[in-house]
């Protein structure tokens, strides 16, 4: 029997890795020889000696050219570093998608995000008792002890907080009391456990059987709700695992009540060595799925392959699932997908000797098992288009997804926040682009609103290149040129080394020092106004004007422009980009798209996004979207307000509770807006760029013209926010109103970061706010111009430490520019429809 074919679909099908765990950094306490076994301890010592050691030391050291031994294998890791071997180790296992179970507690361990460096794809998947004890780890604020109701509360709180970001919840019940799941579990019941683990004190290990089983039938209805897979550890672990508790048919409680028919459950690791039990309940349990990580490769090579035909006795195809369970070691993923492949092409060959399967039914079974069922079961391709963005799945997997990418854009934001990429043919990015970069003139980032030359003074000249890196975690399908890619990229001096100059790096750093210094993230929603406009002809002349004169929340309005609204909507969501509202402004021809908040970073690159998006489908409409600040100076300007928050492991510490807060801010929410607040009048210099954005800034106009905060006041430029269903008196967020669409967002946002780590730095106490209308003979009037607002920066020295000498004397050099022209040209502003 002629099965080459089989042997093709096999070695090039590009792999879903549906369960995986954290790398760690190479000078981790946790060591290598760990990446061979389960075994710690003594027992460990004895694992060189086991069929599955010796056979997987043979494959690393081969990958690597290094010497057959332990020995041989570290060195070259120590000398390659983490960084060169992760990219070995993932470019041999031609991975695509990652979901990644970060419970596990390793030292020194990489975050979800890093990953994002070698993975087209990377998402996460949340441990069910590991949240529990880090919700029971803090007290609570008002210094009572924890109860079943307020643990409940939190606990179901935050699991629906996250439910949007997530592709599933993970248990590990196995390990603690095991599987036999008690439905009926009380309240009471689990009180008592609640208090028996309180009492073991901290950090708390939740090993009490009535509390697990609760957090258990708690989390399986939210997964339920939301639609979310749980996974669940069954069969072979290490010893904290009592093997007798771990075999699936423990589940049948589970299973057969009706509360949680509607679930969906994936058993991990093949249930070994239950794997014909797993196989039976795969195929009478419709809300059963397989997936057969860690049994592959940590079996032998005979102990692989029956455990996978013994999987494939009974379950149904499409609910059995490839994954590595690859953890803390970049190998152990080349390993679990390098004898998947061998494994599956064994049993698959053989069920078409024995006549189970037909060689084309084997293969589309290669493509099932490999990616095509995690993608569907996961929702991957529905939430995020970073897989379907990836040609060699997008051609091999889906007929929806069989489309020929010929070009990729690498794009970039530039000093005066204008959008710019570079185009280049598929099989070259992905042969040279990936690793080397693009090159690109150093003289780019001091380019102006009206000339594509650098600003006098900028320091930026002809002299010098830097390299455009792209960030394979931003690329992404073009949803209105699905022919084509974008993806965003970073300023390296070579790869892996950020060049002074690049925004993104700035914001990182940012982020980076506020995480450091107070543990903190700040989180990002924009709200983007734009006009639409077309064009008319007039004696002979083309002139664009507004879309129409609607009124703001036009019915009719939202209707005329629908279809291009609709588009927007649906590329947004393509795109992986949550869109929480959008509305006709009250400009005319204005509308208002709402993004949802995410992390800092990850929010600029969603407006970068948007931005795109919306003017490329009215484009495609045969209409001009702009982002302008202020288009017509007659009417009402567009702005991109920014609504921002502070996190702290999960949790929202912007909004007051308790003592140690003041008009429903905590503590550190005032001192963090009195920082943004005092410098506010050199950070518009950033997020006001243009001298037009200045004519946007006026008094009564809801841009904010006056230095003050307010709550719910829509005329302050920093607005205190209590959206619907916040608790009366609290505050969850505040708006800054100046931010406007010539803004570049990752050195806005990082200005924004510098001024409320200064005040953070210097405990700055917040003025009163002012809920009436701004009285100008009382408060000080904000910046009138962009020369106002230089004048603010270049007194101003609390931004040295995030951003180089260098960058800012480019930035100062380009306002100057801006102002320089715009003075002298005071039509000029009319030609920025075509740039913003």
């Amino acid at each position: 029997m002629d099965t080459s074919e089989l042997r093709k679909a096999v070695e090039e099908v590009e792999l879903v890795d549906a369960h995986a765990h954290n790398i760690v950094s190479l000078d981790s306490n946790f060591s290598f020889i760990h990446a061979f076994s389960e075994a710690n301890g003594e027992a460990l010592s004895f694992s060189p000696n086991s069929l599955s050691f010796k056979r997987n030391l043979r494959d690393i050291a081969k990958l690597y050219g290094s010497e057959i031994s332990l020995q041989g294998v570290e060195e070259y890791r120590r000398v390659s570093g983490l960084q060169s071997i992760t990219s070995s180790c993932f470019k041999a296992a031609r991975i695509t998608a990652i979901l990644i179970d970060d419970g596990l507690t390793f030292d020194k361990k990489h975050d979800v995000e890093w990953h994002k460096n070698f993975i087209p794809f990377v998402g996460r998947i949340l441990r069910i008792e590991r949240l529990a004890e880090e919700i029971l780890d803090e007290d609570l604020p008002d210094g009572s002890s924890w109860t079943v109701d307020s643990f409940t509360t939190a606990f179901v709180s935050k699991l629906k907080s996250v439910a949007g970001e997530i592709f599933g919840l993970k248990s590990i019940a196995a390990y603690r009391s095991g599987l036999e799941i008690n439905t009926n579990v009380t309240n009471n019941d689990a009180e008592e456990g609640l208090r028996q683990t309180l009492i073991a004190g901290k950090p708390l290990r939740i090993a009490n059987k009535n509390l697990i089983d609760y957090i258990f039938l708690r989390s399986l209805e939210v997964a339920q709700s939301y639609d979310l897979p749980m996974q669940i550890h069954t069969g072979f672990g290490d010893k904290d695992l009592d093997l007798r508790l771990s075999n699936p048919l423990h589940l049948r409680a589970v299973l057969e009540d009706k509360r949680y028919s509607k679930s969906r459950i994936v058993l991990l690791h093949a249930s070994y060595p239950f794997s014909r039990e797993a196989s039976y309940l795969a195929s009478v349990y419709s809300q059963v799925y397989l997936d057969f990580g860690l049994a592959i490769p940590k079996l032998s090579v005979h102990g692989m392959i029956s455990s996978m035909k013994e999987l494939l006795e009974l379950a149904p195809l499409n609910k059995v699932m490839f994954s590595t369970d690859g953890y803390a070691f970049p190998e152990t993923f080349y390993l679990g997908a390098k004898k998947s492949r061998e494994v599956v092409f064994s049993v698959l060959r053989d069920a078409c000797i024995d006549g189970d399967l037909s060689v084309p039914e084997a293969v589309e079974a290669t493509k099932d098992i490999f990616a095509r069922n995690a993608i569907h079961f996961y929702k991957i391709s529905s939430v995020n288009s970073v897989i379907n963005s990836h040609s060699n799945l997008s051609q091999n997997l889906s007929g929806d997804l069989d489309i020929d990418v010929s070009l990729v854009r690498v794009m970039w934001v530039d000093g005066a926040g204008q959008h710019r990429c570079r185009a280049v043919p598929k099989k070259r990015f992905n042969d040279v682009v990936v690793k080397n970069g693009v090159g690109l003139a150093f003289a780019v980032m001091g380019f102006s609103s009206h000339m594509d030359g650098p600003a006098e003074g900028s320091g930026l000249t002809a002299v010098g290149e830097t390299r455009l890196v792209p960030d394979l975690s931003t690329l992404r399908r073009i949803p209105w040129n699905k022919k084509d890619e974008m993806v965003l990229a970073d300023m390296c001096v070579k790869p892996g080394e950020a060049w002074e100059y690049c925004p993104r790096d700035v914001l990182r750093r940012a982020s980076k020092i506020l995480k450091d210094e107070f543990d903190l993230e700040m989180n990002a929603g924009f709200e983007n106004e734009f006009i639409l406009l077309k064009m008319l002809k007039r004696e002979g002349k083309e002139e664009w004007v507004p879309f129409d004169s609607s009124p703001y929340c036009s019915a009719s309005g939202f209707d005329a422009a629908s279809p291009v609204l609709h588009e927007v909507v649906d590329s947004l969501h393509s795109l992986g980009i949550a869109v929480e509202q959008i509305h006709g402004e009250a400009g005319k021809g204005q509308f208002e798209v709402v993004l949802k908040y995410t992390i800092c970073t990850k929010a600029a690159d969603n407006l970068i996004f948007t931005r795109e998006v919306v003017r490329a489908i009215a484009r495609k409409h045969g209409l001009l979207a702009t982002f302008i600040p202020k288009y017509a100076l007659d009417d009402l300007g567009s702005g991109s307000h920014v609504h921002l928050s502070l996190w702290r492991n999960g949790q929202n510490v912007f909004m007051g509770s308790g003592t140690s807060s003041k008009n429903g801010i905590s503590t550190l929410g005032r001192e963090f807006m009195a920082g943004i607040l005092q410098h506010l009048p050199s950070i518009l210099a950033f997020i006001a760029p243009l001298p037009n954005s200045y004519d946007r800034l006026q008094p009564n106009t809801w841009s904010g013209a006056y230095l003050f905060w307010g709550n719910e006041n829509k005329e302050a430029p920093l607005r205190a926010s209590s959206p619907p269903g916040t608790l009366d008196g609290l505050v969850t967020n505040f708006e800054m109103k100046s931010f406007d669409g010539s803004a570049n967002p990752y050195l806005g946002l990082a200005a924004i970061l510098a001024a409320g780590i200064d005040g953070l730095r210097r405990h700055l106490p917040l003025p009163e706010p002012v809920d009436t209308n701004p009285n100008p003979e009382t408060l000080q009037r904000l910046p009138a111009s962009l020369s106002e607002s230089l004048d603010a920066l270049h007194k101003d020295d609390f931004l040295k430490e995030f951003i180089s000498e260098k960058l800012l004397t480019a930035i100062k050099a380009i306002r100057k520019a801006e102002i320089e022209h715009y003075t002298k040209h005071k039509d000029a502003y009319k030609e920025l429809i075509h740039r913003y």
